[in-house]
């Protein structure tokens, strides 16, 4: 009776998991008639847990705020932290800010930040990611936590296979991120389990004009388009 009873409850998922198919299309609908017609826009990743007073968030301010001066929308996880950051840089620069929040039990929560027509919600992170990639120009990875790194290793990867045109990827803070650049040297590429030319998709600066000059330089012989 107890193995019947299991079969039967496996049977119920399985009908769940169907259904949540057009919950799934649903988000993507949701995302990409939004997000298309906002236009160029950089993502910004970081740590939730980044305080106001903290100098990485005050840079993450800086950066956010010179490149909606520079014509770029910002596009954030939508929480606290550096993700507030972002968002309100573009706010003081009158520039676009967009959030994709995520369902959270902790953490998350919308930011003051974000312009009220362009705060997205989301249940799934990797629905959430597709919009984070599709309509970036480039990703600015401040410190940050397990999240941080998912996301960045999945743009290295799906631009490593081809899967997206190359775009820039720019680190901020050589004192937090150049242990993890040194072991990907170190280790990664001594192990042949990358290529040399992989590590030129990866910039590292400490500077908001530096982040800016970059992601300029890089658009004089690239077109301004979603990524697929």
């Amino acid at each position: 009776m107890k193995k019947e009873q299991q079969i039967k409850g496996w049977n119920e998922i399985k009908t769940n998991d169907s259904w949540a198919i057009f919950k799934i299309m649903g988000e993507f609908v949701n995302g990409y008639e939004k997000m298309s017609v906002i236009g160029p826009c950089v993502s910004i990743f970081g740590s939730a847990r980044t305080k106001p007073d903290h100098p990485y968030y005050k840079l993450t301010v800086s950066v956010c705020q010179q490149l909606s001066n520079s014509g770029y929308g910002i596009i954030t996880g939508g929480g606290p932290g550096i993700m507030e950051a972002g968002n309100r840089g573009a706010s003081i620069a009158g520039g676009t800010s967009v959030g994709l929040n995520i369902d959270l039990p902790f953490e998350q929560n919308d930011n003051p930040y974000i312009d009220k027509d362009k705060s997205l919600d989301f249940d799934y992170f990797f629905v959430r990611k597709v919009m984070f990639v599709k309509y970036a120009q480039g990703f600015v990875v401040m410190p940050g936590g397990f999240g941080t790194l998912d996301e960045l290793f999945e743009a290295l990867t799906l631009i490593q296979t081809e899967k997206i045109a190359q775009f820039p990827i720019i680190l901020v803070g050589t004192e937090f991120w150049s242990g993890l650049l040194d072991w990907i040297k170190d280790t990664m590429l001594a192990a042949g389990n990358i290529s040399p030319e992989d590590l030129d998709l990866i910039r590292l600066v400490d500077t908001a004009d530096e982040v800016v000059s970059l992601i300029d330089s890089f658009y004089k012989g690239h077109m301004l388009a979603p990524n697929f």
